[in-house]
């Protein structure tokens, strides 16, 4: 049976965030807000929890997973971010935008694009996942939370309780989400391309 913790959205319970960021450190699979809907997540470099994600997601191995990062300087770490590239991030991070770039050694090789050598990055304003993020010190390997006969991410944590309690160990109630996805900008080769578009406003990305 998961822990279930229920965080204020906007000024999000330190002691709570610490409970939750220390299960995951122990290799806890995590269901959390985002500003996208709910993600499921887990330590980068822990392969059985990401296994169990992979289960109740039901994906595998190319699924293109995406690195929560804290900022544009833990995004730089894990990315490989030319010039162009790091002016149109700085500009548009925070925000509802999963980015798709090379990754760096610092990326276990089974998260990233088997061919491409890619992975998806995210750098959120939301309150709850920024103040995980901060106590974990490093990156989320994570997932939208898109359960079996769905199209978007889960948005009621009621429901992913009913549903997922059983199978990850810790479920955080940020209250209800939108279902609007995030905008996808794939900028690991010379053309960005929009792979997605959802949340994000494209217009920054155009004719670059």
């Amino acid at each position: 049976m998961s822990q279930y913790f229920e965080i204020n959205p906007d000024n999000p319970q330190r002691r709570l965030i610490e409970q939750a960021a220390q299960i995951i450190m122990r290799g806890g699979v995590a269901v959390y807000p985002t500003d996208s809907g709910y993600a499921i997540g887990c330590r980068i470099g822990d392969k059985n929890a990401m296994e169990r994600i992979c289960r109740i997601r039901q994906i595998d191995k190319h699924h293109h997973f995406t690195l929560m990062c804290r900022d544009l300087s833990e995004l730089s770490t894990y990315a490989r971010v030319d010039n162009t590239a790091f002016r149109l991030l700085k500009n548009n991070t925070p925000g509802a935008y999963t980015f798709i770039l090379k990754g760096t050694k610092e990326v276990p090789r089974r998260l990233l694009n088997e061919k491409r050598k890619t992975i998806g990055i995210r750098v959120s304003d939301d309150p709850i996942t920024m103040a995980l993020l901060e106590v974990l010190g490093e990156p989320l390997m994570s997932t939208s939370l898109v359960l079996d006969g769905n199209e978007f991410a889960e948005s009621d944590p009621y429901e992913i309780r009913q549903r997922l309690e059983r199978f990850v160990d810790v479920i955080i109630d940020g209250e209800n989400r939108g279902e609007e996805p995030t905008t996808v900008i794939d900028m690991a080769d010379d053309d960005i391309v929009i792979v997605r578009e959802g949340a994000g406003d494209v217009q920054p990305f155009l004719n670059r």
